[in-house]
């Protein structure tokens, strides 16, 4: 995994450091996220197995969740709907209304051996814990390495990327409403789905390549 050395110069308020603006990330070269050939969507026990297997092998991960919107006032999401792995080199993304999935699903999300890295990660936890039942182990909300910097509360994938890597990371809200409960996903879905995960993978590692991950990670 490729990283830039050149990234969008943080900004400093009265007393914190701010994250680089919309207009200032526009003016950078593009995030290069995984093409759709290096994106799997595991169907079968066996390939959920290992895809599960590939991933502890890594021992960190990018992580990420996506769930059909809701629209009406007081609606609570059925969600998550799909849940995303990103490595160096690939991406697997599950659909948790495949049964078949469960099983691999229970063993990386309370696994304490593989390192979950994401942005906003609290919100995840709750529906996971409700629409699964699963307790989420070994997690790494990027959001507060970025606070213990001196960044504001919530950094942001889009402003993590071009801090510390130098990119533009474009999220299109078309694609992040869209029906993620979708028994088969298109492919701008694919492709936006992994590359959410990729991307928080790819700032983790170069926090920990430039030593500013407080605590090791």
């Amino acid at each position: 995994m490729s990283v830039p050395r050149e990234a969008a110069p943080p900004r400093r308020g009265a007393d914190r450091l701010q994250a680089p603006a919309k207009e200032e990330t526009a003016l950078l070269s593009p995030f290069a996220g995984l093409p759709l050939d290096r994106i799997h969507v595991p169907q079968s026990a066996a390939q959920c197995a290992a895809a599960a297997e590939a991933i502890m092998a890594a021992g960190v991960a990018g992580f990420d969740t996506e769930a059909k919107p809701t629209f009406a006032a007081g609606e609570a999401s059925a969600g998550p709907h799909v849940l995303q792995f990103a490595l160096a080199d690939r991406a697997f993304v599950f659909q948790t209304q495949q049964g078949e999935s469960l099983a691999a699903l229970s063993m990386l999300l309370e696994s304490p051996r593989l390192l979950k890295v994401g942005f906003g990660l609290q919100s995840d936890r709750s529906q996971i814990r409700s629409r699964l039942g699963l307790d989420l182990q070994a997690l790494l909300d990027l959001d507060a390495v970025f606070r213990q910097l001196g960044y504001p509360k919530s950094m942001g994938v889009r402003a993590a990327v071009g801090a510390t890597l130098g990119r533009r990371f474009h999220k299109s809200k078309r694609i992040s409403t869209s029906n993620w409960a979708a028994a088969r996903l298109d492919e701008r879905q694919l492709l936006y789905a992994a590359n959410d995960a990729y991307a928080a993978l790819c700032v983790w590692r170069e926090l920990q390549r430039s030593g500013r991950l407080v605590g090791g990670g």
